[in-house]
């Protein structure tokens, strides 16, 4: 009996609860929203239907008090977002893709240049830059005098400099033809 009484309310008010809510809102969309509501409340509320004389009015109240109850959640809910520190942009995966691209060309190029070391300087740079050691550290390690470790120390990475830059200048990038060194050096 309950179930038929408030589906003749429903059927019988339900366009005046819209019509209600499209003029409080403007948002015919966003009526449809309330509307439900609406009626999921007076649902919950159905007990106090037996003390109501105007059903109408007495929806069109709990439209009224849905709008303001969801109004209210809308605004909280723009100022809890406001409160948050704002996203942080978001990286381009190709610029990843492009830096390790230019990592692994650097990091060959650094390990070739390297092979080409002597000895000597290859142990200097590796127990100092890649190892951590200090210069009187490697002077330790490598049974010398500090002095002579800084002599290598500083050879050795105006070589690498030079023959990393070369390997990397002589690499064809990436969609560029290769150039030739001796034109690049003005020479033919």
């Amino acid at each position: 009996m309950e179930q038929q009484l408030f589906a003749e309310i429903y059927d019988a008010h339900a366009h005046a609860v819209y019509a209600h809510v499209v003029r409080m809102t403007s948002d015919r969309s966003g009526a449809e929203d309330i509307v439900s509501l609406t009626f999921l409340e007076a649902w919950r509320l159905r007990a106090a239907l037996g003390e109501v004389t105007n059903h109408r009015a007495w929806l069109l109240g709990v439209a009224t008090n849905v709008l303001r109850n969801t109004r209210r959640a809308a605004r909280r809910h723009r100022e809890a977002l406001r409160r948050l520190p704002p996203p942080n942009a978001v990286p381009d995966p190709a610029d990843g893709v492009v830096s390790r691209m230019a990592d692994t060309a650097e990091a060959e190029a650094a390990l070739s240049a390297l092979g080409r070391l002597r000895r000597t300087d290859r142990e200097a740079i590796v127990l100092s830059v890649w190892s951590g050691l200090s210069h009187s550290e490697v002077a330790k390690a490598c049974g010398v005098a500090e002095s002579t470790v800084r002599s290598r120390l500083s050879r050795a990475h105006a070589r690498l400099r030079k023959l990393t830059t070369d390997h990397l200048a002589a690499e064809p990038a990436a969609g560029r033809p290769a150039t030739s060194r001796t034109t690049r050096e003005g020479h033919l």
